[in-house]
């Protein structure tokens, strides 16, 4: 539950089982999909598709999958044709092909019981159900690589060649098999192999400013006007981009940034919420790499978390300020700073090890510029950890 001051305008818009209306950079794709099952509109019952969607994690595919089933639905309903999409995660079935079945045919037969009956059998009276009720149906297999792993050739083989026992009579049920990587089907003999091979949609990863546009879509959706600067969606893209441009990624970082700005009170998320956000859902660096750094790479990153702490609202350092920081750190700590070039090597390295992020902008009168974020650990522990490891070379501890 949100408070009255929440940043939140709906949060059950960055639930991960939420199925957005668009897609945004996914258009080709969902329009590829739908000619290849553009016959359940015009040839209803005259043949079956099976259609591979395959993609690294974050990618869009039980998304894509969903959201055609729903527009397909609509559209043989404004028809009048009798279809039905149902959606089933294999990996919540542990592979098995029985129990998968089982839940299909319930969705038409209720009280069909869970018990006694083996997958061919459930898949035949899944065929009479659909026959009695003049309906096709599209089912979606997602994670469809742990049933090919459990069972093998035999059960992809049971669900592509099902029509083949049919002659005569209506092909009433199509597939989507949803799978991140192609490598499970070079585990099934030929016959099977060729059932599934014709029809593959490959779903590439997200470049950083789709990333941002999928974030800026779910933004307007979930969080009140304003909640979300536009550099802390950049930093979000960065943060996703880095993790195989896993747009899921993304949205539940915000997500978990937004509790920790409600946490806060505060009226939008600030950078430091994305730092904690982050910090709980990956491992942060681990304190042995920190505390192994040279002494000056421990000045320098004791600056970059005080700028952060000090600046809240700032996703992003420019290297120029950050090298004032990181002066103002040597003279506290009695040492002279290291040249420009010496520092940027220590930008590099630390970029590096996951320490900080450096990348180079563009910008209206510098042409280019470096800029420093903070992805991964939050200013303030970041800022305890180096104190304590300054102390520590100092002898001070």
């Amino acid at each position: 539950m949100t408070s009255s001051h929440s940043v939140f305008r709906d949060e059950s818009k960055l639930d991960i089982n939420y199925i957005p209306a668009k897609l945004p950079h996914r258009e080709r794709e969902q329009r590829l999909l739908a000619e290849f099952f553009s016959f359940l509109l015009q040839y209803p019952g005259r043949m079956s598709q099976r259609v591979i969607l395959t993609g690294d994690v974050g990618t869009g595919k039980t998304a894509l999958a969903q959201t055609f089933g729903t527009e397909l639905a609509n559209q043989t309903k404004r028809k009048t044709l009798k279809f039905r999409y149902i959606h089933i995660n294999c990996r919540e079935f542990r592979g098995s092909l029985q129990p998968i079945l089982h839940q299909t045919v319930t969705a038409f037969r209720a009280n069909y019981p869970a018990r006694g009956y083996a997958a061919d059998e459930i898949l035949s009276t899944l065929l009479q159900v659909l026959d009695e009720e003049e309906t096709t149906l599209i089912i979606t297999l997602d994670e469809f690589d742990s049933l090919i792993e459990k069972e093998g050739s035999d059960a992809v083989y049971k669900l592509t060649r099902i029509h083949e026992t049919r002659q005569g009579k209506p092909q009433r049920l199509s597939f989507i098999f949803i799978m991140r990587d192609l490598k499970a089907i070079e585990q099934l003999d030929d016959s099977a192999k060729s059932t599934l091979q014709r029809n593959i949609i490959r779903l590439d990863r997200y470049g950083k400013s789709q990333l941002i546009d999928i974030l800026n879509d779910r933004i307007n959706l979930a969080f009140t006007i304003g909640a979300v600067a536009e550099d802390v969606v950049d930093l979000v893209a960065e943060l996703a981009h880095s993790e195989t441009g896993n747009a899921r990624f993304g949205i539940e970082l915000l997500w978990r940034a937004g509790k920790y700005a409600d946490a806060s009170e505060l009226s939008h998320v600030r950078a430091e919420c994305i730092r904690n956000a982050i910090s709980a859902v990956l491992p942060t660096l681990r304190r042995s790499e920190l505390v192994s750094l040279g002494f000056h790479e421990k000045l320098f990153l004791l600056a970059i978390a005080r700028y952060f702490k000090e600046n809240k609202e700032e996703a992003y350092v420019p290297i120029s300020e950050a090298e004032k920081a990181y002066g103002i750190v040597c003279e506290e700590y009695a040492e002279l700073p290291k040249s420009h070039t010496q520092v940027w090597l220590y930008v590099q390295y630390l970029s590096k090890i996951g320490a900080l992020k450096a990348e180079v902008v563009s910008t209206e009168t510098r042409g280019r510029a470096n800029r420093i974020s903070l992805p991964s650990i939050p200013a303030v522990e970041l800022e305890q950890t180096m104190q304590i490891s300054l102390q520590e070379a100092k002898g001070e501890l």
